[in-house]
Parts: C-alpha cells; structure tokens; sequence
C-alpha cells in the first residue's frame, strides 16, 4: 500500500485509509439513513481489538501478497464496515429520523415490509394505509415527516432501485424487469427510468452491468 510519511514531533498516529463503494439505497442521501461523515469509537475493548485486529490484517495481507490490496478478502472490509455501522447506529442521533427509524416506526414498518415484498403490485395510499391499519392522511403524514416522501413517490424510487440492481446484476430483458417492479409496458417502465436516472435502461447497463463469475450462470429471461 502507499504510505505517507508526515511531521516527526510526538508521538505517532497511524491513519489506514479505505473505502467501499455501494448504489445500495440505504445510503441514498434522499433517504437520510447517515449523515455524510461520522466518527465511531468502539465501545468496549473487545470492540475495539477487532477492528484493529482486521485492519491489522488487511494491512499484513497487503505487504506480503504480490497483488497487493487485491488479495484483501472482500468480506474483511465489509465485516469492519457492519461494525463500525453498528457501533454509529448504536447511539447515532440521526438514527431517530429518516429510513432507519422508519424501519423501527409501528406505521412504517408495515407498509415498507409490504411495498418491499411486493413492488410490483399497483399500490394506492389506501391499500397502504390498511397495512398499516391507521388513516390515508394518517400514512401520508407519516411518510413526510420520518422519509420527506409521499408514500407513492417512496414506492417509485423504491421501484428504481431494484430496477437498477436487476439491470446491473442480472441478463432479465428490459420488459421483464419493468414487469417485476410494477409497469405493465416497457415504454411507461423506459420513461420513468429515464427520468429517474437520466439515461434510457439499455444505456444505463451498458454502463454499469456486472460481468457474471464463471461458473455461474445469469438470471434467465427475455434478453434485449
């Protein structure tokens, strides 16, 4: 790994830098689950043993292999990045607003665990406010006050994300990816994706689609 070197009074301070790059919709800024930068000091010693344990390895693995930080196993740095979210998430004041308290929310969580299970189904305010057995007015504030969304625009962004998962992980056709989360026509499916992304589906996954591991055979489907 590169080093830098810097100042030489006191004592010393070793800063490991890393990242991991995710279009997960956890960390959608529009949904406000984290703020743009936290500091998180574990907790207990166990804690914090492990994540210097981890980085200590990443570290190791990095200086001994000839591929350098490409032979770090993917999962060590996703494991410390659970930790750490975990640790923040334990005591974060943005915890109580925004996609995460309205997982924990008794109005919201129903209704999202419903237009997860099922996005394809034509949802209305009304079927959604019966999920989660309180008013249409009632759901509606809720959303706006915990997401900053009207519960039929949640369920269209909703809607674009998987649909830029199945485009980018999978060789399903553009008309069954616009079945699977909830258009009856490509052409609707096409605009609203256009709209949302700024490119057409077809444009957007040649920009970003996921080879497939050999030995692994993609989702079947129409293909386009």
């Amino acid at each position: 790994m590169p080093l830098i070197r810097h100042g030489s009074d006191g004592p010393q301070t070793d800063v490991v830098c890393g990242f991991l790059h995710t279009d997960d919709v956890l960390f959608d800024p529009a949904l406000r689950a984290f703020p743009p930068a936290f500091v998180v000091r574990p907790s207990g010693p166990a804690g914090a043993d492990w994540v210097q344990a981890n980085v200590a390895y990443a570290l190791a693995q990095a200086d001994a292999s000839p591929l350098g930080s490409d032979a770090i196993p993917t999962r060590l740095p996703e494991m410390l990045l659970v930790e750490v979210l975990r640790q923040h998430l334990a005591t974060a004041p943005a915890a109580d607003h925004g996609w995460l308290a309205a997982l924990a929310d008794p109005v919201l969580n129903p209704a999202l665990a419903s237009l997860h299970a099922a996005p394809e189904r034509k949802w209305t305010v009304k079927d959604l406010a019966r999920e989660a057995a309180v008013s249409r007015s009632g759901l509606d504030e809720r959303f706006r006050q915990i997401l900053g969304l009207s519960p039929i625009r949640y369920l269209a962004d909703w809607r674009m994300h998987l649909a830029r998962d199945l485009l980018a992980s999978t060789d399903l056709g553009v008309a069954s990816i616009a079945r699977r989360v909830g258009y009856d026509a490509e052409e609707a499916f096409s605009r609203a994706f256009k709209r949302h992304t700024g490119a057409a589906p077809a444009s957007w996954r040649a920009r970003h689609h996921l080879r497939t591991p050999a030995g692994i055979a993609p989702a079947s489907g129409d293909r386009r």
